[in-house]
């Protein structure tokens, strides 16, 4: 049918309604109904073009636009917490010296000494006995143990982590009550309770309880459930390179 022959327009504007449109198109009638808060006005017009219609809703429209404040909204300042978190794992430390390989990962497997399939839950790290491990993450001595399968051992906590190190060089002792690791050709002697840096010396790796070879089994835990040592690994590795 192409351009109508009679437009009308009526814009009616009434105080503090809500900003509508409501179009209604008949045969020969275009009506276009606009409320916006603060303003009145009624406008009719034959003979217009459909264009000049167009022109007018649009500078309706501008005026709304510029005359309308809305509530400044402040955007939230992203937390220290957060600025941490995206960058966890660059204060982390390797835990050993003179790293060779890794012998074991974590998951099932056929166990070395048993030769039953068992669930492995660290990772095993080789190195030449006697060198040193350190601490992964900063944290408190929970646990000394030198009289199981894991020979002796060190178990750091850190927040929701917990980290323990297996198969280290020297013994458990104690005085006064308290516990101590004690290597005395490393020089090293650890107090449980002791608050660890992440980095620092806290053993040496041993031949120490279960085990074939001289190496650190080390194991990772979070809220109480195990984590893979080699996701954390790479993780690390990827923000601290």
């Amino acid at each position: 049918m192409g351009i109508l022959n009679r437009v009308h327009i009526t814009a009616i504007l009434d105080h503090g309604s809500s900003y509508i449109i409501i179009p209604k198109i008949s045969k020969n009638l275009i009506m276009l109904s606009i409320s916006i808060p603060g303003l009145k006005i009624k406008l009719l017009k034959r003979k217009w073009s459909f264009f000049l219609l167009l022109s007018i809703m649009v500078s309706i429209l501008c005026v709304f636009i510029t005359s309308f404040h809305p509530q400044k909204l402040h955007a939230q300042e992203p937390s220290k917490q957060s600025a941490l978190i995206a960058h966890r794992w660059q204060y982390a430390s390797f835990p050993v010296d003179n790293f060779q390989r890794y012998t074991s990962g974590f998951g099932y497997r056929i166990h070395p000494v048993t030769g039953r399939r068992s669930f492995h839950n660290g990772l095993d790290i080789a190195a030449p006995l006697g060198s040193y491990v350190h601490n992964w993450w900063g944290g408190t001595v929970v646990s000394l143990s030198d009289h199981t399968s894991c020979g002796t051992s060190i178990q750091i906590r850190s927040g929701n982590w917990t980290h323990l190190y297996c198969h280290l060089m020297g013994t458990v002792e104690s005085s006064n009550g308290r516990s101590y690791l004690i290597d005395r050709h490393g020089g090293i002697q650890l107090w449980q309770g002791a608050e660890i840096a992440s980095g620092e010396i806290i053993g040496r790796i041993g031949l120490t309880g279960r085990t074939t070879g001289p190496h650190l089994h080390w194991t990772l835990k979070h809220n109480g459930k195990y984590i893979d040592p080699a996701l954390v690994l790479q993780e690390m590795f990827a923000q601290q390179n």
